[in-house]
């Protein structure tokens, strides 16, 4: 008898033990209810860094480039001189021509003062000859003597002519002298490579002292105005898409989200991966910034307010139909299909709850749910 009676008590803890070790941790839950707050509606893309304009900064003459000390990376202001490349003699030769300017005015300054003197002894030859031609009248003097002083006279208006054409000549090889000095001043200065735009300097194409060709291109600048991302979203997903609409940036060397905007979007549809292309820019550049890194984007399309959301955690499959397991009064678990309208990472708006429901969180490590299933929860 006290043999049965201690097979008995051995069945009976064991039982127990199962039932508090084993059995009722494998059927206990985590519930969850469906919470009222805020909601973004997103569309989410992949994309890359990119600029509108990319300025390739070259010379137009070739030479032995020096003075080339700006680094990739680096912000430059418009105006900032870049580069110079060897001029050759071409200083030389606007100094030359400086010289030359001065021999010529200095000659235009010597015959104006010839020609004031040319001037001041013309009128005294003209009244010489005023005074003869009374004389003459009056039979005082000859015909000849007469003829004499108007020759004289005509002599020094003819020398001022004279005067006036060589000083017209010389500031005619002034303005052409100048001509010629302005024109290699002005190719002296292409010389001087300078920063058109404010910008940063993305790449440069060779290194100091290089000799290079005309045309050939010294640097990359890009203004961060023209710094944008070129995403691209399933079309399908693209009809809520707006100008103006708020995107959250992730990009791939930060985990920081960066605020941007959609600034435009491609009317010409993607025929091939059925994508649209939606350009986007940085309400605030990200500094440094990398062209051609890639950047996932979440377009925020609409705000939804006050409306109920659920845990990803409380959504399930089961029999191929998406919804929620509920916990019923009597403590067993009822699977409720439900319409998803919209979800991000964590959260997601359903329809066809009230909020009271309390959802069960299934448990990869216990027991798989059922319908009609009795569960322990928190």
């Amino acid at each position: 008898m006290k043999k049965y009676l201690l097979i008995v008590t051995l069945l009976v803890g064991g039982s127990t033990l199962f039932y508090n070790k084993v059995y009722k941790p494998k059927h206990t839950f985590l519930t969850q209810q469906a919470t009222l707050g805020n909601f973004d509606i997103k569309v989410n893309g992949i994309g890359n860094v990119g600029a509108k304009n990319i300025y390739k900064i070259g010379s137009v003459f070739g030479g032995k480039i020096f003075d080339f000390e700006v680094n990739e990376g680096t912000f430059v202001k418009k105006g900032t001189t870049l580069a110079q490349i060897d001029s050759i003699d071409l200083e030389e030769k606007i100094a030359e021509l400086d010289a030359t300017l001065q021999k010529i005015q200095s000659d235009i300054n010597s015959l104006i003062v010839d020609k004031k003197s040319a001037i001041i002894s013309t009128e005294y030859q003209k009244s010489i000859y005023q005074k003869n031609k009374n004389l003459f009248s009056k039979r005082a003097i000859s015909e000849l003597d007469l003829k004499k002083f108007f020759t004289n006279f005509e002599t020094s208006k003819l020398k001022i002519k004279s005067l006036h054409s060589k000083i017209n000549s010389f500031k005619a090889q002034k303005t052409q002298v100048s001509q010629s000095k302005v024109g290699l001043e002005e190719r002296l200065k292409r010389y001087t490579i300078i920063a058109p735009i404010d910008g940063y300097v993305m790449k440069k194409y060779v290194t100091n002292y290089t000799i290079i060709n005309s045309n050939q291109p010294l640097l990359e600048l890009v203004n961060p105005k023209d710094v944008w991302i070129e995403a691209h979203i399933d079309t399908r997903k693209s009809g809520a898409v707006k100008i103006g609409d708020s995107v959250d940036v992730k990009l791939r060397s930060s985990q920081k989200i960066y605020k941007a905007t959609v600034a435009m979007i491609n009317p010409i549809n993607n025929s091939v991966t059925n994508e649209r292309e939606v350009d986007i820019v940085f309400k605030n550049l990200p500094i440094p910034f990398y062209l051609e890194e890639q950047a996932n984007v979440e377009i925020v399309t609409k705000h939804l307010k006050n409306i109920l959301k659920i845990s990803t955690k409380a959504l399930r499959f089961y029999e191929k139909k998406e919804g929620v397991w509920i916990v019923q009064a009597d403590n067993t678990l009822h699977f409720k299909v439900l319409k998803v309208l919209a979800k991000d990472g964590e959260s997601i708006v359903v329809e066809g709850l009230n909020g009271n429901e309390k959802l069960a969180i299934a448990d990869a490590k216990k027991k798989s749910f059922k319908e009609g299933m009795k569960i322990y929860h928190d």
